[in-house]
């Protein structure tokens, strides 16, 4: 299981010209689902992007989580992020899994992240998304369980 999250200003998905998901301060996860993830994984992963401490305490220093910062998070499932590349000018998919997997555990790891409280919308699994963000810093991470 892949996260690759974004600490934004905003962040929104629009699908057929429709915003289905949006955000202000917060993160922006992008979620690939690999054949080996479970629930454990998803907990422990959604655990981890809660408790990230990717945003400035009052000396600047990257010592609070989101929730700390009074941040939502959008979570938007991409499984381009488990392609590998290491070989070749295209991109292979054979490391993510099967769709109906994925959407399960997408779903699954995302309400993990309400049960917690947080604002969580989310993007539309398998759709075009249109995705659009003010990355704050830039600052970028990639977790994985």
């Amino acid at each position: 299981m892949i996260a690759l999250i974004q600490r934004v200003s905003e962040a929104r998905v629009v699908v057929d010209n429709n915003i289905i998901g949006e955000i202000e301060k917060g993160l922006l996860v992008f979620l690939a689902i690999e054949p080996s993830d479970t629930e454990a994984k998803a907990k422990r992963l959604a655990e981890r992007v809660a408790g990230y401490r990717v945003f400035n305490d009052d000396n600047d220093k990257m010592n609070l989580n989101v929730q700390q910062a009074g941040g939502d998070i959008l979570v938007i499932s991409q499984f381009t992020l488990a392609a590998d590349t290491s070989s070749g000018m295209r991109p292979s998919f054979t490391s993510a899994a099967k769709p109906d997997f994925s959407k399960a555990l997408y779903q699954f790891f995302t309400q993990q992240l309400r049960d917690k409280g947080f604002n969580a919308p989310t993007g539309e699994f398998g759709a075009d998304m249109k995705v659009s963000l003010l990355n704050d810093g830039p600052v970028t991470f990639t977790l994985t369980i």
